[in-house]
């Protein structure tokens, strides 16, 4: 019973209500909004682009060769006329210094 009766007193002292106390507070505000700093923005920078180098082209080194020397061909027309008749007994008629001068 003694249980109780704690009990019973201890919820009594939860449901009590207190003394209310009004007091009148007085406030100036001025309309200005307060400073707001924001949030840091990060500004990627643009991408970099570096071209290859262009290609580097080497020209071979000149080839010197001696040339090659074709000669020149040889047209064999038999003898000339009338050195088949350098036997004949004319013979100086015929290759004389008056040769087909009509001597």
């Amino acid at each position: 019973m003694k249980k109780w009766f704690i009990a019973g007193i201890g919820a009594a002292g939860l449901l009590i209500s207190s003394a209310a106390m009004a007091r009148v507070d007085i406030g100036v505000a001025i309309g200005i909004p307060g400073v707001v700093i924001p949030a840091p923005v990060y500004v990627a920078p643009q991408p970099v682009y570096v071209a290859p180098p262009p290609p580097v082209y080497y020209q071979p080194a000149p080839v010197y060769r001696p040339r090659y020397v074709y000669p020149a061909p040889v047209y064999y027309y038999g003898g000339r006329h009338g050195d088949r008749h350098h036997h004949n007994k004319h013979w100086k008629h015929h290759r004389g210094p008056h040769h087909r001068h009509g001597h």
